[in-house]
């Protein structure tokens, strides 16, 4: 498969009060049209820094060096790392779009669902309030989310944790992103509706045939959904490799720590990183 994003030698420094804190280090990885690639590690690793470095999202005002090429068809690659402001804001959404962890902080209480997502849609494509509205109900339906029409005009309050995570997913996939960084979408979330959560990815994945980067913290979560594995630990990448082969035969005591974690119910084992 041809590649979608080259990260090259990434680098991503905070400065505070003259203080100097390196985030992410070096860190290289090429992600290929149609392929999961799960960055894991603790918090603080770094994972979730690359990701919103890929948009421009990092708050504080950071030192980001390297490259992050988006390859696109019939054009030159563009560098995200240095895109101005305004032509960044044709890849947000349009090309590379993003489910955050806890869904209740990203939407916005004082509105429908529904409005929340076709103010997306009608933001990235010329179309009606009406057409807009359809189509929300369409991807309501897509994600599986019970009686669209009504759930269009529900408020963020009055759906579950899992049913705000699908309107996420309906927003962030109602542009038909090359990309979709999902990070740590099941953590706010109970283990039954997790799984139904990343299943749900995955089978978006295989209709709209995008790439997806999934940061999380459990190795034990990406086994049936990713075809790649990035293990960061303390700002730098020290392993990856198919999923299958990480996952078999790992090579950095980092992650063998991280397999050494307890499964979800179970009792943590001595070596777990956090």
């Amino acid at each position: 498969m041809p590649s979608l994003l080259s990260i090259q030698n990434l680098s991503v420094q905070f400065s505070n009060e003259g203080n100097k804190t390196v985030a992410v280090k070096n860190s290289s990885l090429e992600i290929k049209k149609g392929e999961i690639v799960a960055i894991v590690g603790e918090s603080g690793s770094g994972k979730s820094v690359t990701a919103l470095s890929l948009m421009q999202l990092l708050s504080g005002n950071p030192t980001v060096s390297g490259k992050t090429l988006f390859f696109q068809q019939d054009r030159p690659p563009a560098n995200l790392v240095n895109l101005a402001a305004d032509r960044i804001n044709d890849f947000r959404g349009r090309k590379i779009a993003m489910i955050f962890q806890e869904p209740m902080t990203s939407l916005n209480p004082v509105f429908t669902c529904g409005k929340q997502v076709v103010e997306s849609i009608r933001q990235h494509q010329d179309i009606s309030v009406k057409a807009a509205r359809q189509k929300t109900i369409e991807l309501f339906e897509k994600v599986k989310l019970p009686d669209p029409a009504s759930i269009a005009d529900r408020y963020p309050h009055q759906l579950s944790g899992g049913q705000k995570q699908r309107v996420m997913i309906a927003m962030a996939i109602s542009s038909n992103p090359s990309l979709l960084i999902a990070d740590e979408p099941t953590t706010a979330l109970d283990v039954t509706v997790q799984k139904n959560i990343l299943e749900l990815i995955r089978e978006l994945q295989l209709q709209n045939r995008m790439a997806v980067i999934l940061i999380t913290h459990d190795l034990g979560i990406v086994a049936d959904i990713a075809d790649k594995v990035v293990v960061m630990y303390k700002g730098e990448i020290v392993e990856q490799g198919p999923t299958k082969d990480v996952l078999k035969a790992p090579q950095h005591n980092y992650t063998r720590a991280l397999l050494a974690c307890r499964p979800a119910g179970k009792k943590k084992e001595q070596g777990c990183p956090w």
